[in-house]
């Protein structure tokens, strides 16, 4: 799918369901193993439809969490669109801003915190243990999807910046994330993509067309 600024002319929940879509083809292979972690963890339940039940709760909560991102993310969307048509010198030199902020946030102890929180699933379920109810399993999900938005936050700002259903990017920052999460060295690969985000920005104000979600090529039929 070719990318374009904004949200792609859909709604609200168009644009929702697009990006919960997205999420689940990008997010699900890095919780992999949290998912992994957690049926070990309930394999003393008998009943294999309770046990399959409470991993689509978990996964549930986790991807509401990202829908609830999704709802900034149309409203940032919406804004690209705007200042693409009405100020399109500016867009890029924005876009730019935002590379550099996403950038700059990968090199922060914040989002240290949150890859170590995604990257020790044993941890994290040990941390909820004690959650009971029938909600308990949408809990875990939900709480584990608001550490992962705290991690790859500005990434999804980059995926905004590109273009919105750009598989190409969509895929690339995917695998980003996925090294991150589980590779030995993840934590210096996630300095060194903040490095490469605030490099590329260096080039977009006099290249707009490197951030497609701020730049709009107008054609002329004659």
């Amino acid at each position: 799918m070719p990318a374009a600024p904004g949200t792609m002319g859909l709604g609200l929940l168009g644009f929702l369901a697009a990006w919960e879509l997205m999420m689940a083809a990008m997010m699900l292979p890095a919780l992999a193993p949290l998912t992994s972690a957690y049926l070990r963890t309930i394999r003393g339940v008998q009943r294999q439809w309770v046990r399959a039940g409470r991993t689509v709760a978990l996964i549930t909560g986790y991807l509401m969490t990202w829908l609830g991102f999704g709802i900034l993310a149309y409203a940032a969307a919406s804004l690209a669109a705007v200042l693409t048509a009405d100020a399109p010198r500016v867009a890029p030199w924005v876009g730019a801003g935002l590379l550099v902020a996403a950038g700059i946030y990968q090199l922060t102890p914040l989002k240290d915190f949150c890859l170590r929180h995604c990257r020790s699933p044993m941890s994290f379920l040990l941390h909820v243990s004690a959650y009971r109810g029938r909600l308990r399993d949408l809990r875990v999900g939900a709480y584990h999807g608001a550490y992962c938005v705290g991690c790859c936050w500005g990434l999804m700002v980059v995926l905004l910046a590109v273009g919105v259903m750009n598989l190409i990017w969509m895929a690339a920052i995917a695998a980003v994330i996925l090294v991150e999460k589980i590779w030995t060295h993840g934590h210096a690969f996630s300095r060194v993509a903040g490095a490469l985000l605030i490099a590329v920005a260096l080039f977009v104000p006099a290249h707009p067309e490197l951030l497609p979600g701020f730049h709009s090529v107008v054609t002329m039929a004659g």
